[in-house]
Parts: C-alpha cells; sequence; structure tokens
C-alpha cells in the first residue's frame, strides 16, 4: 500500500470516528506500528488530524483551554443532575469515597445527603463549601464527614498541586467519582490542567473503584494532559448512550454495572 492510500485510510477512518489507534491502523493496514506513527506526523504536519499519544484525534477535538467553575455550573444543568443521581445508588452507607472538582461532581452535593455516613475526600472547594451549606440547613447525624484538600486554586475551583496531590495520596477511598474534560477510548480521560492531571491521577491510584462522570458532550474530546487510561475505570455514567461510533468505550470499562447510562464490557450483548 502506497503511503497515500494509508493517509485516505487513515482519514477515512477518521471520518466515522472521533479518535484512531496506532496499533488498529497498523493492524488494518498491514504496516507497522512505525509507519503508521510517520503517516500520522505527516497528517498533522498537514492540519488533518491531532496527534495524541496512541494514536490521532480529529481536528478541533482537542482541548487546552479550562472552563471556569461559575460559567460552566449551569451549563448542561438536567445532563448533571441526570448522572449525580446514577452515580449516587451505587454508594452505600459508610463509605469513604473520593470526588474531584468540576461542575458535574458538583451536582452530587445535595444527594450524598441520602447516604447515611459517608465520608467525602475532595479537592473541590465549591463541594466541600456547599456540603457545609446544605448540613447547617439539616439535621440529624448522617450528614457527610468532609475532608478537604489544600492546595492552588485553578479556573474550575479545584485544589492542585504538591500539597492536594500527597494529601490525596496518603488517603484511601471505596470509590471515586472523577469529573473529566475529555473522555475518550484512545486517548482516555483527560483535562486542560497539567497540575490537575497529576492530583486526579493519585485519586485514581488510591480508590478501590473509579467511575467517571461525564456528559455525552464530553465523549470523544481529548483534552491536553492525560490523567488515566479507560481500562483503569470500573464504569461511566453519562446522560445518554453514546453513538455507535464510541462502542470502544463499552468494550475498555472494566465491570458490568446495573444501569444503561452506566457502560460496561457487556452492554452491546443485552437486549
Amino acid at each position: 500500500m502506497f503511503a497515500a492510500e494509508r493517509h485516505a485510510a487513515i482519514l477515512d477512518r477518521l471520518t466515522r470516528r472521533p479518535a484512531v489507534r496506532v496499533s488498529k491502523l497498523a493492524l488494518a493496514l498491514g504496516v507497522s506500528e512505525m509507519t503508521i506513527r510517520r503517516d500520522i506526523d505527516v497528517l498533522e504536519t498537514r492540519g488533518a488530524l491531532v496527534r495524541v499519544h496512541g494514536g490521532a484525534v480529529r481536528p478541533g477535538t482537542i482541548s487546552a483551554v479550562e472552563p471556569g467553575f461559575d460559567a460552566n455550573r449551569m451549563r448542561g444543568k438536567e445532563a448533571k443532575q441526570q448522572i449525580a443521581a446514577i452515580a449516587v445508588s451505587l454508594l452505600a452507607p459508610g463509605m469513604t469515597v473520593s470526588i474531584t472538582g468540576g461542575t458535574t461532581t458538583f451536582a452530587l452535593a445535595p444527594l450524598l445527603f441520602r447516604v447515611p455516613g459517608l465520608t467525602v475526600i475532595t479537592n473541590s472547594l465549591p463541594l466541600a463549601d456547599e456540603l457545609h451549606r446544605l448540613h447547617g440547613a439539616t439535621s440529624g447525624d448522617g450528614a457527610p464527614r468532609v475532608l478537604l484538600s489544600g492546595g492552588q486554586l485553578t479556573p474550575s475551583k479545584a485544589l492542585v498541586g504538591p500539597l492536594a496531590t500527597n494529601t490525596i495520596a496518603s488517603l484511601r477511598a471505596d470509590l471515586c467519582f472523577m469529573g473529566a474534560h475529555g473522555v475518550d477510548a484512545a486517548a482516555g480521560i483527560t483535562t486542560p490542567n497539567l497540575a490537575e492531571a497529576d492530583t486526579n491521577k493519585a485519586f485514581a491510584r488510591t480508590c478501590g473503584r473509579l467511575v467517571v462522570l461525564a456528559d455525552a458532550t464530553k465523549i470523544g474530546v481529548v483534552s491536553l494532559a492525560g490523567v488515566a487510561p479507560l481500562g483503569t475505570a470500573a464504569a461511566l455514567v453519562t446522560d445518554r448512550q453514546p453513538d455507535s461510533e464510541y462502542g470502544a468505550l463499552t468494550r475498555i470499562l472494566r465491570e458490568p454495572v446495573p444501569d444503561p447510562h452506566l457502560f460496561d464490557p457487556h452492554l452491546e450483548e443485552r437486549p
């Protein structure tokens, strides 16, 4: 196969899905992975695609822009509330749950009071403030106990940096709810903030189960900094089923889960 034919084949695949993997392209086209990487480099210089770790994505799907918390809070509010309601169903009384920053995870705040005896580890200043406010407005001993990391504040009002990362790394959670700027089968979980990526890696390493919370607009988006491969997550909670081109998501996640908005390796086999 000539280089021009390979280039055309790669771009054809990118018209049908937001990202392609080097390993799969090499297998499909019958060439080495090194050849595919060189092809991707050539196509990137032409502006036809954007190279990412392990593959390539469509132009315009990669983002290094971090939206502010206040600007993003009301965007897709109904979807975030739906995601939060599904996510909370995974909790049990007495659990320790870690929750990363972001407006999707912020929607969990009022629902956490439904599960007695929770301990919440978070680097989200708005979430901690909201839990404190709600605790003052309620009665009873079942309110969540909140552990807030220190650190430097990002535009999304998450605390990051060495202090936050070391604090999170020293603690253990049964389950982590992680927000994401981008969720992609090839690129995994990504964020536009390098320091936040490091802190979120600590969240991912110190939990029994990682659950990603992301509305459908985040699916297929690749941001600047990688947090973790999607295969490290037990489940993805979203507001609607991704298009068929994102079917690879369901083959990567690790556990079967009980809701149609939670994606797992067996989802495509269900009636």
